[in-house]
């Protein structure tokens, strides 16, 4: 019986140059996407994706830091069974400067009574 090698799971991550803005903007109208990446740049990089108290079920939470992989928005990787998760801030804005840092405040400013209305319209 031949014997198999695990190899490491990756996901797939678009480069900077295929940034899409339509897609990036599209990624962060969501307010539970805007929080995962408040949560990412506040300090919470590196991140697994269990982690977030989101307010959304397991798969739902797993559409949405699929989509913000997708649009560029964060880095993800495997470590073991987990996935962690990382800002690709860097990235963001060698390609569309000032963007994320201005989405980031807006996000950080909306008082939490407020953000939780927005959530519930999800």
């Amino acid at each position: 019986m031949a014997r198999t090698t695990k190899t490491a799971r990756t996901l797939e991550h678009p480069e900077v140059a295929d940034f899409n803005l339509d897609t990036v903007m599209s990624a962060l109208a969501d307010p539970i996407r805007r929080q995962i990446l408040t949560q990412l740049a506040d300090g919470h990089d590196d991140q697994s994706c269990i982690a977030f108290d989101l307010p959304v079920s397991k798969s739902t939470s797993t559409h949405h830091f699929r989509v913000l992989r997708e649009a560029g928005l964060i880095h993800q990787r495997y470590e073991g069974t987990s996935i962690f998760s990382t800002l690709r801030d860097e990235e963001m804005e060698s390609r569309f400067p000032g963007l994320l840092v201005a989405v980031l405040n807006a996000q950080r400013a909306v008082a939490p009574e407020k953000f939780e209305t927005a959530l519930k319209g999800v």
